[in-house]
């Protein structure tokens, strides 16, 4: 399918790895000019030449520093694409004030920022994209990640009242929802989860989905390219019709309609 995208530039937070790695591939696959980021020059380089991205860009959007720099460097996309993101295991009781604020700062002000600086230029232009890479666990907060799913709900917040002020323009905001997925540091995530476990870590992927995620339909982690095809769609002209909505990609786990 030709997403028509030849003609756009879309800037991909988080870029170098995982899920935005994913997605910057598949924008540049449909004929974007990509801007890949993150906070290492050599992976940034990596990344570029790995997919033929037109520019990369070294940054940390989670400073206003860092997002000044790349708002600077890159004045005007068509396509924004807010990926950039941590999580962790924690006890609630052991998350301290600076765990709460460091959470907040990368998975959600850092959208924050470029949103503030590329929106307004998009209503103006009459046409833009904005995507903030969310997650099941904005719906279905994990007791043992409670820190993270504040995070992802709040971005959920942020895009459907951004999507309120897109009323009669060819602007869209959107957010996408990922279940569980298999990244470079999911192994690492597994053991933190069950730590002493020696299994291998197709064995601990196995109980993970029987222990915490029984509700899964697709009883895997998710490959990040089947979340990038959406976030293509979602940021291509053919996605129009699709607003201020919270799109799930998290193989069936969340039961719940709403």
């Amino acid at each position: 399918m030709d997403l028509k995208l030849s003609n756009k530039t879309a800037l991909v937070t988080g870029s170098t790895g995982g899920i935005g790695l994913a997605i910057a591939r598949t924008l540049a696959e449909e004929g974007a000019a990509v801007i890949v980021t993150g906070r290492s020059a050599e992976s940034v380089e990596r990344t570029v030449q790995e997919i033929g991205a037109a520019r990369g860009i070294v940054a940390d959007p989670a400073t206003a520093e860092g997002a000044a720099a790349l708002t600077s460097a890159v004045p005007s996309v068509d396509i924004l694409v807010n990926n950039l993101g941590i999580y962790e295991v924690k006890p609630f009781a052991e998350i301290t004030d600076a765990d709460w604020l460091h959470f907040f700062d990368v998975n959600v002000l850092s959208g924050i920022r470029l949103a503030r600086h590329y929106f307004p230029a998009m209503l103006e232009r009459n046409w833009g994209r904005i995507i903030f890479v969310s997650s099941e666990s904005a719906l279905q907060v994990p007791p043992d990640m409670i820190h993270y799913g504040m995070t992802k709900t709040a971005q959920l917040s942020v895009a459907r009242g951004l999507a309120e002020l897109t009323k009669g323009t060819a602007v869209t905001v959107n957010s996408v929802l990922p279940g569980p997925t298999r990244s470079a540091g999911i192994g690492d995530f597994l053991r933190s989860v069950f730590p002493g476990n020696p299994g291998s870590e197709a064995e601990l992927e196995k109980e993970f989905f029987r222990q915490y995620r029984s509700s899964s339909l697709l009883q895997r982690m998710i490959d990040p390219k089947e979340i990038a095809a959406l976030v293509a769609y979602v940021a291509s002209p053919l996605g129009a019709a699709t607003n201020g909505a919270a799109l799930r990609v998290e193989g069936g786990l969340l039961m719940s309609a709403t």
